[in-house]
């Protein structure tokens, strides 16, 4: 079989990943072709063969896969074959609103150009039960549907992620000691369009009152990754934006801050804290994306709205962890459900069984 993968346009990474390496570990007549994206040419171990996206070979590539794997829209102009299957893994459990459900303050007829990427689609995973309807109904796909859980989300449970913990963090510079600070905000529609737009959380705050023994790990958005500045020269602070592989990020962090992102439930899976930066609540739920739940008396965290709420809850993390542990265990029960390592195993039966 003929594989091309996508990835967060042209990244190597996520469930796209997940799957691939497993099938390089199986027998059998393929071959695999990976978009790229400007820039990120160095991310794609030397084996990987790649193609540029948008270019010729990239549409040829597709128009010859028998199996498309991406983890979101292809915004790209090229024909399926009849025969081929597309597998859209999609990149997250939907807690803001998405695609038709969501406000479309977009350009005009954004909406209708993704559809006809939509429209190719054979298979949608759904990384939990209570997505199922939901990714259904906002991508207007009567297509099929399979809850899977995501196969990114296997290394998270892997033999040997204390070892890869391990090495993450000896990349980064983290001494045993540190307590690394995982902050993973989602993007703002808003802001996408904006021309001066602010990073919500003050990083100055954070290393005046933190202190030594702390180090934040700001994971921009790939939308917004090169909308901020931030301090290159600081050891308590490691820009990890254009770090290849967020599950890396995941074992290597002590605590994840985070606020509307679908980080969240995949952050979930490892069991350490999480704390819920929540700035622009109202602002963000009634007038920019709006949330399919009230995921406030769910949260498996704090959700704080301020920079020393923030840095309270953080100076208290076990405290933190210990008060929430009971909502931290239905919240896993409710959407972590499907993560059992296997995920990658349950999608490439359904690819075989094709």
């Amino acid at each position: 079989m003929r594989f091309v993968y996508n990835s967060f346009y042209g990244r190597y990474s996520d469930s796209p990943r997940a799957i691939y390496e497993r099938l390089l570990g199986i027998e059998g007549d393929h071959s695999h072709v990976w978009l790229v994206g400007e820039g990120h040419e160095h991310s794609f171990p030397a084996e990987a063969d790649t193609v540029t996206i948008g270019s010729e070979e990239c549409r040829a590539a597709l128009e010859g896969a028998d199996a498309v794997v991406s983890n979101t829209y292809l915004e790209l102009d090229w024909t399926k074959r009849p025969e081929a299957v597309y597998l859209q893994t999609w990149h997250g459990t939907p807690v803001k609103r998405i695609h038709y459900d969501a406000p479309d303050i977009g350009p005009e007829n954004r909406l209708a150009l993704l559809d006809v990427d939509v429209a190719r689609w054979d298979y949608l995973l759904s990384p939990n039960h209570p997505s199922t309807e939901r990714l259904r109904k906002a991508f207007r796909y009567e297509g099929t549907v399979v809850e899977t859980g995501y196969p990114r989300n296997d290394l998270l449970l892997a033999g040997d992620r204390d070892r890869r913990r391990a090495d993450v963090r000896a990349e980064l510079g983290l001494d045993d000691g540190t307590t690394a600070v995982l902050y993973v905000p989602t993007w703002r529609d808003d802001e996408y369009y904006a021309q001066d737009v602010a990073l919500g959380l003050d990083v100055e705050q954070f290393t005046d009152n933190m202190g030594e023994g702390w180090c934040l790990l700001p994971r921009i958005h790939y939308y917004m990754a090169d909308r901020f500045a931030l301090p290159q020269n600081d050891p308590r602070v490691r820009d990890v934006s254009y770090y290849p592989d967020i599950r890396d990020l995941y074992l290597a962090a002590d605590v994840m801050v985070t606020d509307y992102s679908s980080a969240m439930f995949d952050f979930a899976v490892t069991g350490k804290p999480m704390i819920f930066y929540t700035y622009d609540l109202a602002h963000y739920r009634d007038s920019v994306r709006g949330f399919y739940f009230d995921f406030i008396p769910e949260a498996p965290g704090p959700v704080v709205e301020t920079m020393p709420t923030l840095l309270d809850a953080l100076s208290r993390l076990d405290a933190t962890q210990h008060e929430y542990r009971d909502r931290y265990a239905a919240f896993r029960e409710l959407w972590c459900h499907l993560e059992d390592g296997h995920a990658t195993d349950r999608v490439i039966d359904l690819l075989r069984g094709r």
